[in-house]
Formats: C-alpha cells, sequence, structure tokens
C-alpha cells in the first residue's frame, strides 16, 4: 500500500452539516458513492471541503456530511440536515489507494508511523498529531481516498514574525531563519551570495557557477507526495555536501539549487556533473521513476566577471535544456547570451515591425522535373529589419517559435500571398498553387481553422491555390488534434504539405492517416545524390520514399536540388516536383511574376 504524506493544513471554526450513515454506507462511501442529500453542496459557495465522512469524538460515531463557513448571510446554507460546529483546527493529510479499505485500525497504524517519525515541523511553527483526535475526515480525490487526522500546536513562532516581535528570537534562530532552508536544514541562496561576493574569505580563488533544477518536480509532490519529494531535496543536499568538487552549495527555492565548483576543462565539468546527477536519478519509494535534471554552468573567466549577474547566466543556459528523458549540463556561452538578449528584444519589437511592413514574401519555384516549367512556389519570409538590413529566417523563426508569436509572422505571409492572388487573378494571370508555412504549435488552437479560412475568404481566393506546409521534423504531442485540423483544412479545399519528410520520427506511423497532397524530401537526402558522398543505400532510401508516396496517392516533391547530376538521378527514380537552386534561389514576388506568369 502506498502513503502518499501530503501537508498540514489549516481549518477556522466552521459548521459541518451530516446525516448518520451505516457501516454500509461507510463502505460504500469509499467506492465513491456519496448520498445525494450531501453531494448536491459539493463546491457550494462557503464550503471548506468536499463531501466526505467524519469521525466525530463528540458524537462517537462516523456521519456522512460537508463543511460551511459560519455566519456568512451570503451562504444558503444547507436545508434538512443536522449540524455541528467544530472548532479551529490542524490536520496532518494524507492519501492512500481508493482500492484499500480503509478501516479504524488502518488509520490508527498509518499516523502512528506518522507520530514515530515527528515529521511536521514548519518553518515558523511545530505541530503534533493528537492522541485522541476530535475529528478525522476522509474524502474521495482522484481516485485516492484522502484523510486528515486532528492535530495540535506544539509551537508557535509564527505570530512572532507577524507582530515584528523579533525580541523573542534568539540570534541563533534568527541566523537560522535568514541563512538556512527549513526542508533541508541546508544553506539558502542568501548565503551562498556572500561567497559569490567575497569568494576569497573562503580561500576560493576561481570557480565555476552551476544552477540546476529537477525535472518534472511538480510530479513527485503530485504523485508520490511531499515527503518523498523531500527526500530527493535532502538527498541532493546530501551529495552537494559530499562532493569534493564543490566549493559552497544552497537550496535555493523549490527545486532549484546552486554550486561554486572547482574549475575544471569543459570536458571534465560534464563528466563530473552527469555522473554527480547520475547518482541521484532514482526514487527511493519507486526504482523504478527516474529522475532528469537541467543545469546551467558558467566557467572560468566569465564565472568571475559577471560577479553577481552569474546566476542569471546559469539560469538562461539552465533554461534551454527542454529534452524530457535526460539530463541536460549546458555550458553558458557568450552566443548564447546575445541570442537570449536578441530573442527578447525582437519579440517585444515584433509588432512595431509589423506595423511598419518589414516583412517580405519571397517565393521559390517548383519544377515539374519532366516539363522543366514552373507549377507553383513555396512563400519564404525575409525580414527587412527597421528597413536596413534583410535577415534570412534562421535569425528570427526559431525565437518567434519558442513563445508562439510565430503565428503572426504565418499570418503575414498568408496575407501578402493571398493579396498578390487576388492583384494577378484581377490581371488575369495564370495562378498556380504557393505553399505557406504553419506552425505546429498553432495547430493547439481549436479555431485555426476559421481564422485561415476567413483570412483566404477577405481575399476571395480560391482555396486550391493555398499549401499548407507542416514540418515533418517538428515535435507534436497531441497527433489527434494535429490530424483533425489537417483533416478540416482538406475540407475546406486547402492543400496540404508534409516538409522535411525522413528528418523525424514519427513519419510511417503518421502517413497513413495524414491527409496529405505532397511529400517532400528534405534536402539532406538529396545533398549526396550524384556525388562523390552518394552512397548505395541513400540512393535506396530515397527511391523507397518516391516509391511509397506515389502508392500512397501523394505528390512527391525533392527539395535543395542544385545540381544536374541530382535532378537526373530524382527524374530517374521517378521523382515528380523539384525545388532547389538548380532551376531557383528564392525570389521577390515581383522578379517570380515577371518569370512566371
Amino acid at each position: 500500500m502506498f502513503i502518499n504524506r501530503l501537508n498540514q493544513l489549516y481549518k477556522p471554526e466552521r459548521i459541518l452539516f451530516f446525516t448518520e450513515i451505516s457501516d454500509e454506507e461507510v463502505a460504500e462511501f469509499q467506492t465513491g458513492k456519496v448520498k445525494e442529500e450531501i453531494a448536491k453542496y459539493a463546491n457550494a459557495f462557503g464550503t471548506y471541503d468536499f463531501p466526505g465522512a467524519f469521525y466525530l469524538r463528540s458524537l462517537d460515531k462516523i456521519v456522512e456530511g460537508i463543511e460551511y463557513r459560519a455566519g456568512d448571510e451570503r451562504i444558503d446554507y444547507p436545508k434538512g440536515l443536522k449540524s455541528i460546529p467544530l472548532g479551529e483546527s490542524f490536520f496532518y493529510q494524507v492519501e492512500i489507494e481508493e482500492e484499500v479499505k480503509v478501516t479504524p485500525e488502518l488509520i490508527h497504524d498509518i499516523f502512528m508511523e506518522i507520530d514515530e517519525d515527528n515529521d511536521a515541523h514548519r518553518v515558523f511553527s511545530d505541530l503534533r498529531l493528537k492522541k485522541v483526535p476530535d475529528v478525522i475526515g476522509m474524502f474521495n480525490a482522484d481516485k485516492k481516498m484522502r484523510i486528515l487526522h486532528d492535530m495540535e500546536i506544539e509551537d508557535d513562532r509564527a505570530m512572532f514574525v507577524i507582530n515584528g516581535d523579533h525580541s523573542k528570537m534568539d540570534q541563533e534562530e534568527l541566523y537560522r531563519m535568514s541563512f538556512t532552508d527549513p526542508i533541508t536544514k541546508h544553506y539558502n541562496w542568501n548565503h551562498l551570495s556572500a561567497f559569490i561576493e567575497m569568494p576569497m574569505d573562503k580561500g576560493i580563488k576561481e570557480y565555476a557557477f552551476v544552477h540546476f533544477d529537477i525535472k518534472e518536480f511538480h510530479v513527485l509532490n503530485e504523485v508520490y507526495g511531499h515527503v518523498a519529494a523531500n527526500e530527493v531535496l535532502c538527498d541532493v543536499v546530501k551529495k552537494m555536501k559530499e562532493s569534493d568538487f564543490v566549493y559552497a552549495s544552497a537550496r535555493c527555492h523549490n527545486d532549484n539549487f546552486a554550486m561554486l565548483i572547482k574549475d575544471m576543462p569543459e570536458d571534465e565539468t560534464i563528466a563530473k556533473l552527469k555522473a554527480f546527477f547520475k547518482d541521484l536519478s532514482y526514487l527511493k519509494v519507486d526504482p523504478n521513476y527516474e529522475i532528469f535534471y537541467r543545469c546551467g554552468v558558467v566557467r572560468m573567466p566569465r564565472s568571475m566577471l559577471m560577479g553577481n549577474r552569474v546566476a542569471d547566466a546559469a539560469k538562461m543556459a539552465q533554461s534551454l535544456g527542454t529534452k524530457r528523458s535526460t539530463t541536460d549540463v549546458i555550458i553558458h556561452t557568450d552566443k548564447m547570451h546575445e541570442d537570449v538578449t536578441w530573442s527578447t528584444y525582437i519579440k517585444a519589437y515584433l509588432d512595431t515591425a509589423i506595423d511598419n511592413d518589414e516583412f517580405v514574401v519571397y517565393l521559390q519555384p517548383k519544377f515539374d522535373i519532366h516539363k522543366e516549367t514552373a507549377k507553383g512556389a513555396e512563400a519564404l519570409i525575409r525580414w527587412n529589419y527597421k528597413k536596413k538590413e534583410f535577415l534570412y529566417p534562421g535569425r528570427f523563426v526559431p525565437f518567434f517559435e519558442r513563445d508562439g508569436s510565430i503565428a503572426k509572422v504565418d499570418d503575414i505571409v498568408l496575407k501578402k500571398v493571398c493579396a498578390a492572388f487576388a492583384r494577378w487573378k484581377k490581371e488575369g494571370k495564370q495562378l498556380f498553387p504557393i505553399s505557406v508555412n504553419l506552425s505546429r504549435d498553432r495547430l493547439y488552437d481549436r479555431n485555426l481553422v476559421n481564422k485561415l479560412t476567413a483570412v483566404v475568404n477577405s481575399y476571395e481566393v480560391d482555396h486550391s491555390l493555398i499549401d499548407f506546409e507542416l514540418t515533418e521534423s517538428a515535435s507534436y504531442d497531441n497527433t489527434e488534434q494535429m490530424i483533425r485540423v489537417l483533416n478540416e483544412l482538406r475540407a475546406e479545399g486547402f492543400k496540404i504539405s508534409m516538409d522535411d519528410f525522413g528528418t523525424g520520427y514519427s513519419s510511417f506511423s503518421l502517413l497513413t492517416e495524414m491527409p496529405l497532397d505532397t511529400l517532400k524530401i528534405d534536402k539532406s537526402f538529396v545533398d549526396k545524390l550524384g556525388s562523390d558522398k552518394e552512397d548505395e543505400k541513400d540512393i535506396v532510401v530515397t527511391r523507397h520514399i518516391i516509391s511509397l508516396a506515389k502508392e500512397l496517392g501523394f505528390t512527391c516533391l525533392a527539395e535543395g536540388a542544385e545540381t544536374k547530376e541530382q535532378v537526373d538521378c530524382l527524374r530517374i527514380m521517378g521523382c515528380e516536383v523539384i525545388q532547389g537552386f538548380y532551376y531557383s534561389r528564392p525570389i521577390p514576388m515581383e522578379e517570380y511574376e515577371e518569370k512566371y506568369l
């Protein structure tokens, strides 16, 4: 049986409205069945908790009921139920599996073990379990049984803090509260800051600075409880104290830690930290649960030169540790700092850039490989930054993708393409489909199809001329939502392409479900064709991708073809459409119009 020790909590004076229940009804309550006369008040205004089963010493019986705040004329109190006032109380709260039958004997055993552990010590107060509880509450919560056991105050130091009465607190206690962490009893950030300001006072001449946290720490708290999670924090502290390369360390807040460590070559620093985290990667209460960390490191000489700002630099590196099931140790670099600074700036400047019409759409033609004539294009964004210099997508798109503002850029491209189509149509020019990028993060927007359709319709553009292009290598968790959105776009008459095919991990599993018109072979496959780097395996893989696309009814397009040898090779393999420098680089819309329309 797994017991999740949650926390200690306070409830003020309140009224319990209840109905008496039999032993059989207590058992039914544990299966999730709540009496209707009680259940209808769940989540009502003024309630302190969910409907529960309560043992009341004053009645010497178990009742079923719900607690309300007393004396509030705005509350519609229950009618037809008995009631009893309950005094203000502290409770120790635990969770156990719903399948376990809760008996008075089980509750007694659970809380006697807790009482022996004596773990109800808080920052400004100490509590202890009542030997003879006045109230025990039992609640159904997320397929678990939550039990509250009465507690009493052993020591209240909070009143001195609240009332500003520091004379009642001795110097040692004030020092402990200022410079140590109440959970791990280790030093906090205030203490470590002194080492950064005056390292020589501890004989430290130079150091590297490390800042790290525990990935998915909230899962430990929610699933295994705060006692198990706190044990992990204490294990980290123990490891920091034992490690011979650590000069000083601290638990900063929550699951964040910092260390001053010996200056070592980069590979040695990474190896030491990887081994450090490996020793802390398993949860004692569940050895099958592996713990991972995000770690940022500022090495010499930057760690010394940055002074008090070193923590910001380490946290900047740490924030880039986004891989899920692995521990990331990331070294801070000057380029990283420049990228973050640039990213912050352009995100703030984006709306101004849009108002100034600084974004420009280029078109890269797509050619029929047999007729060698243009049959469409891909729209590519360029940024005429402050009307002074042209920036390529790699200089801004990745930064906008990280915070979701890429949607604004996608919309600019779509609007400019639609405006061009409207003009070309009015001028009687021949129209070929143009593909526009659809960032995967936008697929979380459940109103996306309506938004995109409204833009296209506002320019009276035929839907078949717009090809929404999805990057295969981009990550997306909710494939069901993605496929739903793509099907809705297809139902509206839009075309769908998958870009960069072969560079991601989900290609083949999704091909049978995604409503595609075109499959684009990634440039990395094309590069090797017709060159001295060509390998028979590359030819086999490319040929089979082309064959697969045809059998599934997709048009196959190869991107990045730069030489005649590559084009000839792709033609022999059966590829139908080419996009690459061999035929044309991306060009301004006006040039595309002049050459191909």
